[in-house]
């Protein structure tokens, strides 16, 4: 199974008058001279004619026809290419105007082309020396953590593996250690990685799994009585996989924790995304989370699923800029304005840099370091990419007034699942601003973002709840309540549903499927 999400929710004349039917004069008729002479009688004649008029006969013929006259069909037919021609004239001219204001943004306002100073003094380290760790100007320890599904090879021995060796050069092979889990890839994406392995020069921890067995994961109860494993708790488990070095060597301190997906990206970006997001005034980096905006086509902004705004609000339609104007609106107005550090509940976005003691130092509010996890409602959803985020913040007591949570997105560092879009990113980022409008109608009409009755909630708080309660005799049954209890601190991150694990898959079938909610 691919450690990227799939997305759960899955954008015609007139007739003839009187006068057109009346009969026509001709005057070739009335006129004796204009009809052409026998020629018995001017045949003698003709021959000192010049060969000019020998052509034509006395008088030029004349005729009240040499213009065709109209019928109701072909006045039909005129009026109709008169109709297409101006429709196309207008086509021009407004294809025109977006081509003029295409091109006049993308040099006078282009969207996230200029990043601040301090990337350039960055990006100039990178580019102009050759030694390794060049991209790690402080030496910072880094973790890299990756969990893969790799059936035919195409990651660990293609270009994600080139870039991850690329990535390790830049921060410096004495810095990073590398832990990457990956199962059930078969044969071929077992060979790719152990030769990735032989290739990577720091410190790692490189596990392949032949298969995972789903029945040594925690599972539930759903209607009818079968035990099954939510998907969520599966990537969850899968992901915890990639972190169990931070456990086995506690004495190893790292500065940060860097995850990746199976994007594709340039090395320098990922570089930025740690040392350079919301840098203070000494250059240093300052975040809880950072993550990077993925894309699935060159336009389509992809991770939606974990990606909140700074008050729990779900996304907008996923183009540019992404974020609605729902609540306060932060998160949509830092990303106009073109910040490096967009203020957000949460996000993911294929590449994520965390600030590493949360994942070795226990958080104030918990006894272990935090780890992915899945929520612990029956029907109730949400990705385990945005617990995460709920875990390392502060206690939230009323999110329509956060101003800050530490954790932002980064828009300048943008990846791809193939190729062709990610060689598209640096084009199409010059002249999406022009998307804004469109963007905010498009919200607007279809109803984004959709509702969600514990966005508000705080950890901690009294709430009134609907949740599924089981029947007393566990037999899979049960019923929606509303009930009373203590919020916890992940409700915004949520929405009704259930995603379970297929166990027997079989060739071509999704790794996954929905269990209808009850009553819905």
């Amino acid at each position: 199974m691919s450690s990227r999400l799939l997305h759960p929710d899955e954008y015609e004349l007139r007739s003839r008058s009187s006068v057109d039917s009346d009969g026509t004069f001709d005057l070739d008729e009335a006129d004796f001279e204009s009809q052409i002479p026998p020629a018995s009688r001017f045949g003698a004649r003709r021959s000192w004619l010049p060969r000019i008029f020998q052509n034509f006969s006395g008088y030029r013929r004349l005729k009240t026809n040499s213009r065709p006259i109209l019928t109701s069909s072909s006045r039909s037919t005129c009026f109709r290419r008169f109709v297409f021609r101006r429709r196309c004239c207008y086509l021009h001219v407004v294809f025109g105007i977006v081509f003029a204001l295409a091109f006049l943004t993308s040099i006078f306002r282009s969207s996230y082309t200029r990043p601040p100073a301090h990337y350039a003094t960055l990006r100039t380290s990178v580019l102009e020396k050759s030694y390794a760790g060049r991209g790690n100007p402080r030496n910072e320890k880094v973790f890299i953590a990756a969990s893969l599904y790799d059936r035919g090879g195409e990651l660990a021995g293609g270009q994600w593996g080139l870039q991850l060796l690329q990535l390790i050069d830049l921060l410096g092979d004495q810095n990073v250690f590398v832990s990457i889990y990956e199962n059930d890839s078969g044969e071929k994406g077992q060979n790719a990685l152990r030769e990735l392995e032989q290739q990577i020069p720091s410190p790692k921890a490189i596990v392949f799994e032949e298969h995972l067995d789903i029945k040594t994961l925690p599972s539930v109860t759903i209607p009818g009585g079968d035990k099954r494993v939510k998907r969520i708790e599966y990537l969850a488990q899968v992901r915890n996989k990639a972190l169990k070095s931070l456990e086995e060597h506690p004495d190893v301190r790292y500065d940060k924790l860097l995850y990746l997906n199976d994007v594709l990206f340039d090395p320098l970006d990922a570089v930025q995304l740690l040392f350079s997001t919301h840098a203070n005034e000494d250059g240093v980096s300052q975040y809880r989370a950072a993550c990077a905006v993925d894309f699935d086509n060159p336009f389509k902004f992809y991770d939606t699923y974990a990606t909140r705004d700074l008050q729990g609000y779900s996304m907008g339609l996923p183009f540019f800029p992404w974020f609605s104007t729902a609540g306060n609106g932060d998160s949509r107005r830092d990303v106009l304005a073109g910040s490096d550090a967009v203020r957000v509940r949460s996000c993911w976005g294929g590449m994520v840099a965390f600030d590493a003691k949360y994942f070795q130092t226990p958080p104030p509010t918990s006894t272990t370091p935090v780890r992915f996890r899945s929520a612990p409602d029956l029907f109730w959803e949400a990705s385990e990419c945005c617990l995460i985020h709920a875990d390392i913040q502060d206690p939230q007591t009323n999110v329509d007034d956060i101003t800050d949570t530490g954790i932002y997105m980064n828009p300048y560092v943008r990846v791809a699942y193939d190729r062709r879009t990610l060689s598209w990113l640096g084009v199409t980022r010059r002249f999406e601003k022009l998307y804004s409008f469109l963007h905010n109608l498009g919200n607007h009409l279809v109803g984004l973002p959709w509702h969600n009755p514990r966005r508000t909630e705080g950890p901690g708080q009294n709430v009134q709840e609907t949740v599924w309660v089981p029947d007393a005799n566990q037999n899979g049954g049960g019923s929606f309540q509303t009930v009373n209890r203590i919020a916890g601190n992940d409700g915004y991150c949520g929405r009704r549903g259930l995603q379970v694990i297929v166990e027997d898959r079989q060739p071509g079938q999704k790794g996954w499927e929905k269990i209808p909610v009850p009553g819905a």
